[in-house]
């Protein structure tokens, strides 16, 4: 072995500098081990897709030696891509229970099931992966079975936290446990490689047992029915929701694929045993229609989401509209404001009351806030800080916490090779990194040419030609131009582009008329000249030549 692959180094791929999409790779002499594989969500920026992926490439090169992926916990920011990117990486997935069932699931789905080793680890069980020696300890988050990872290897110890707060009235779970990371803190830590998600808030949210109680008070003062959004895989919430409905005899009906998954793995695992079972769409009809209390998916103003349907009047069971009551309990991803936004205004339009946590308590962060980070550093008492999970503002922000904590803020971003080990940590490099786009059945890179004529399109346009010309490049029928969005075909100006396209067609030198390749190319520029005049656009221009 090399002399330079003798040491312990940390590279994050996806969720270092942005939100979602955690990929985090650790390597000790040679060996690799990655940590989380999620996904993010495209908002505003990115209208021509939905939900990204981190960019495996550099870690598929060395996957001969990739020892395993080990999940935290099973939201889809940090379990959602292991489906789609497990072909690249072909490594065991080590996850605790709950998250073996979520992640079983999406392999069967994408006809995977049978090639992947899914190995169960019990909550806070040690399990070694060939150097590494690693321990789960049980955090109190937002959905069963959270763990953030003890890494133990020669050169030192790093605690990789995952996502955690210290809930001290948690529903699901227990309370996180701070003897053990106490007892973790006595052990000389090298680095705390942690969640910055919520840092920037001052104060502890309240407990979800808060929220709990919150929701079966408001339930009950509400008439007609109620539509309750929140994250499909927050596990605590919907069991919170259920409960307040419970409280109150009202029935529960979900509503999402994504939901009636959740429900399956929750109850296979012992979770949500005090809740009836869950109406569906499919008998719903059972029931008495004004006294329900839907769960419903869409909280990120999602396009194909259900909430997003039912504002726009449609989905094809659920109408609502005066006299209901949509509540989102939930945060907005950063990103997705105009899209949330956008659904809010159609069911206000629609006369539909909004709740939102501006107003009621019915939504907490399952993420530490400031005073509960500088209580794990206090703890702890890590040499290094490294923020990762958040944009810069909470990078920057956790940075600040591990200084005032005595701990030295090392900040990354994706791509970036930490050395962790045996020198102080440097960064001694950077590895490609970038974000896919799912689009069908396959994988795209956000920069491929396909996207970005799609962006184009969307933004400028598509205009598509078709003419036939005789051998000595003579029209032999009118020009026929599509320009969809545009213009209308009855418009006195679109008869201006056809005409004058027409006439300078005819006016090109010989060697361009009977030469197809250079008649295309001259067409399309001809074209985008006059629709730039014309429109101050530069939209995506295509020509169709039919020689006779």
């Amino acid at each position: 072995m090399n002399d330079e692959l003798k040491d312990f180094a940390f590279l994050p791929l996806g969720g270092t500098g942005e939100i979602g999409m955690n990929l985090n790779l650790y390597r000790l002499n040679g060996k690799w081990l990655a940590i989380d594989c999620g996904i993010g969500f495209s908002g505003n920026d990115m209208p021509e897709t939905d939900i990204l992926l981190p960019d495996p490439e550099f870690i598929s090169r060395h996957k001969d030696n990739l020892l395993g992926l080990v999940i935290t916990h099973a939201h889809e920011d940090h379990i959602g891509a292991v489906a789609y990117l497990w072909p690249d990486l072909e490594c065991p997935v080590y996850t605790t229970p709950f998250a073996t069932s979520i992640v079983k699931r999406k392999l069967r789905e994408a006809g995977l099931l049978s090639e992947v080793s899914v190995r169960t680890i019990k909550m806070a069980d040690r399990f070694k992966l060939g150097d590494f020696d690693l321990e789960f300890i049980p955090v109190t988050h937002s959905i069963p079975e959270a763990q953030s990872i003890v890494i133990r290897t020669p050169y030192g110890t790093v605690l990789h936290t995952g996502d955690w707060k210290f809930d001290p009235e948690p529903v699901i779970g227990e309370k996180t446990n701070l003897e053990t990371f106490a007892k973790l803190g006595q052990e000389n830590i090298l680095a705390m490689v942690c969640d910055s998600t919520n840092v920037v808030v001052k104060q502890a949210p309240q407990s979800e047992a808060s929220v709990r109680r919150s929701l079966t008070t408001l339930i009950a003062s509400l008439k007609g029915r109620v539509a309750i959004t929140c994250f499909a895989s927050n596990v605590s919430r919907i069991e919170s929701i259920a409960y307040a409905a419970k409280q109150v005899n009202r029935p529960v009906v979900i509503i999402g694929r994504s939901l009636r998954n959740l429900e399956v793995s929750a109850r296979e695992n012992g979770y949500l045993k005090n809740i009836p079972p869950f109406y569906t769409e499919q008998n719903m009809s059972d029931i008495e229609q004004n006294n329900i209390v839907y769960i419903i998916t869409g909280s990120q103003g999602e396009e194909k989401a259900a909430l997003t349907r039912i504002s726009q009047d449609l989905h094809q069971h659920i109408s609502l509209g005066s006299g209901d009551t949509v509540i989102y309990s939930s945060r907005t991803i950063p990103g997705n404001e105009l899209a949330v936004k956008r659904v809010q205004d159609n069911l206000i339009r629609r006369n539909v009351k909004l709740i939102t946590s501006k107003t009621e308590l019915v939504h907490v962060s399952g993420h530490a806030s400031y005073d509960e980070v500088c209580q794990l550093y206090k703890l702890v008492r890590p040499k290094y800080g490294i923020p990762v999970h958040g944009e810069w503002m909470h990078l920057n922000a956790q940075a600040n916490v591990a200084r005032e904590s005595g701990a030295e803020p090392i900040l990354l971003e994706d791509g970036d090779i930490l050395r962790l080990a045996p020198q102080n940590p440097t960064i001694i490099g950077s590895a490609p990194y970038g974000r896919l786009v799912i689009d069908g059945n396959r994988l795209l890179s956000v920069d491929d040419d396909i996207l970005a004529a799609r962006r184009r399109m969307l933004y400028n346009g598509v205009v598509v030609a078709s003419f036939a010309v005789n051998k000595k490049g003579e029209l032999l029928s009118d020009l026929n131009l599509s320009a969809p969005g545009l213009f209308d075909q009855y418009d006195e100006e679109f008869g201006d582009v056809v005409s004058e396209f027409s006439q300078i067609l005819e006016t090109l030198p010989i060697a361009i008329l009977h030469d197809d390749t250079e008649l295309i190319e001259n067409s399309k520029t001809i074209l985008r000249r006059i629709l730039g005049r014309k429109l101050k656009k530069k939209p995506f221009v295509d020509v169709h030549l039919i020689r006779i």
